[in-house]
This record gives structure tokens, C-alpha cells and sequence, in this order.
């Protein structure tokens, strides 16, 4: 891997990130591009770092609702063999003929008494069922408890409902070059008193080392009143930047990547949000601009923000080539 030898010492390290400075003993980026930690932690026993409840309330839908159908049934298959393991005779009212009927009919008893509807056709006889179904009956509620409980947790969690550009672009402005990304809420959830902070991370030779350099990137505007639209961050690329000098191999051979860490408050939580983003130089776009996502309706009243745009770009002539 190549080494950055020249950086801008002018630039102001940010020494509180959090993140180490010891590059050869960290790989990858530091962030994905929806903001989660590139970190796999090991050292710990395995509930302890697989974490139930943070999963639980941090896992897609689709994967939240398939664990809670994967384990209905699975609750019901085992209390279901434990009825026929005890006899099927001891549940009144079966009807069915064969093994398979049988088994259906135990599992579909498990169901109604895991969710205690009880339609009451089958009902236990004997100590042994009697007390299984109890236990059954115990487990549904604590279960749809605890169920009820992460559903209206994952329903009122605060998150900041922001989605970012794919690419960064070097862009021409004022004279100049600067760095830009942008970003817009994607839901009714609009946010208030909006700041957004900008960390470059490159690596450089330093004292015969290699290491990671966390500098802090000033924005051209990196607070505002409001975000109900979409915002281009702008990060100009002067002597007060990180990457003021450096061309297309030196930020390449740096493996540089953009930290962004947004936080605002929403007025539907009625709590602050955070929200958290990455690029890596290979998510560089050299010479382009971000084509506008926002026009006036037709009878000019209001304004169409058009999401479907936030990725879009035409090409730019940089004034001095990288």
C-alpha cells in the first residue's frame, strides 16, 4: 500500500473522535455508508455481544416480524411434542385419525393456549397436560408482553430519517474547488436546529509510522434553522483543508474518508435525533455537480422536492486538474 508522505499540518486535528490512531492495527473504514460502526468486537461470550434487545429494536422489519413468526411456530412444535410425548389421550376432544392429524390438531391446541383464545373443543386432562398448558398459557403472555413492549419501542424510537448522496463531488466554486455532499429528510419528520459536523480521516508517514489523522473539516454553512429540504454541504478546499494540495493518487494512497455526524431536533419525537454517514475516496466523483432536486408546482404555490434526484450529477470543469 502506498503512503502519504505530505499532509496539512495547518489543519486542526480533532483529538476527542474517539477512534484510534494506530492504523495498523485498525482496516477498512470506520463507518459504512448508513452510518453503522465497521467494528467487529470479539473477547466477550456470545449473548453478551450479540446483544437480544438492541438487535431486536435495531434489525430491519422484515427480520424483526421473521424472528417473531419463526418463533411462534417453534414455541408451538415444542409444547406440541410435549403433548403427544405425554399422550394424546389426555387432550379431550381430539378428532383426528392418523399421526399427522394428530400432530396438527396438538400444535394448532399449543397455539390457541399460547395465545390463550382457547376455543375449547380439545382441553387438557390430567395433571401432566394441565400443568404444560399452564405453562404454555404463562409463556404466551410474558412472551406477547415482551413482543407488545419492542414493537412500541421500535414504533417511538427517535431516528433521524435522513438519506445521504451516494457519491461526494469535487466541485467548482468561487474560484475554486470544494468538496460537497448533500443530504434530505425522506419523511414528514422534519428536523430544527440542524448542525452537522464534518471529520476527515487520512492516513500519513508520520516519525517513520503509519497512522490515522482525524482532522476537522470546516463547512461553508454547517447549521441551520430548519431542514425540510434537501442541503448541500460544502467543504471548501483551501489552506484551512485537510485535503488542500492533494490530487487524485495522494487522496487514493491515503485512503481518505469523510466522517459526517448530523444531529437535529425533531419536532414529532420532540427529541434530538443523531444521524451518522461515510465516504471513502472511492466514493469520489472528480469534476461534477449535483443536478437541483426542487421546482415550483404548476400554478407556482408550493415547491416539489424530487427524492428520486438526490444521487444525480452532471460533469464540471474543475479550475485546476487533480
Amino acid at each position: 500500500m502506498a503512503i502519504l508522505k505530505k499532509f496539512n499540518r495547518k489543519a486542526k486535528i480533532e483529538n476527542e473522535t474517539g477512534l484510534s490512531t494506530n492504523s495498523a492495527l485498525s482496516g477498512g473504514r470506520y463507518f459504512s455508508n448508513n452510518g453503522s460502526p465497521n467494528m467487529q468486537v470479539k473477547g466477550m461470550n456470545f449473548l453478551a455481544r450479540l446483544n437480544i434487545y438492541h438487535a431486536l429494536l435495531s434489525m430491519p422489519r422484515w427480520k424483526f416480524l421473521l424472528v417473531i413468526v419463526i418463533f411462534f411456530i417453534s414455541i408451538n412444535l415444542i409444547f406440541a411434542s410435549i403433548y403427544l410425548f405425554i399422550g394424546i389421550e389426555h387432550l379431550n376432544g381430539m378428532i383426528a385419525s392418523t399421526s399427522a392429524e394428530k400432530f396438527g390438531e396438538a400444535f394448532f391446541f399449543s397455539a390457541q393456549t399460547f395465545t390463550t383464545v382457547g376455543y375449547g373443543r380439545i382441553s387438557p386432562i390430567g395433571f401432566a397436560t394441565s400443568f404444560t398448558a399452564a405453562l404454555e398459557a404463562l409463556t404466551g403472555l410474558l412472551t406477547f408482553a415482551l413482543a407488545t413492549g419492542l414493537m412500541y419501542g421500535r414504533f417511538a424510537r427517535p431516528r433521524a430519517y435522513i438519506r445521504y448522496s451516494k457519491n461526494a463531488l469535487y466541485v467548482p466554486f468561487r474560484d475554486g474547488t470544494a468538496l460537497m455532499f448533500r443530504m434530505v429528510p425522506y419523511t414528514r419528520n422534519y428536523l430544527v436546529n440542524v448542525e452537522v459536523k464534518l471529520t476527515v480521516a487520512l492516513r500519513v508517514m508520520e516519525d517513520a509510522v503509519l497512522k490515522t489523522k482525524f482532522f476537522n473539516a470546516p463547512l461553508d454553512i454547517s447549521k441551520a434553522n430548519t431542514l425540510i429540504s434537501n442541503w448541500t454541504l460544502v467543504h471548501i478546499i483551501n489552506e484551512d483543508s485537510p485535503l488542500f494540495g492533494l490530487n487524485k493518487e495522494d487522496i487514493k494512497n491515503a485512503q481518505v474518508e469523510l466522517l459526517i455526524f448530523v444531529q437535529g431536533f425533531d419536532e414529532s419525537f420532540s427529541n434530538t435525533v443523531i444521524s451518522r454517514s461515510s465516504y471513502s475516496y472511492e466514493d469520489f466523483v472528480y469534476g461534477a455537480k449535483f443536478v437541483p432536486m426542487f421546482n415550483p408546482n404548476e400554478d407556482n404555490t408550493s415547491t416539489i422536492l424530487h427524492l428520486d434526484k438526490l444521487d444525480e450529477y452532471i460533469a464540471a470543469e474543475l479550475p485546476v486538474q487533480l
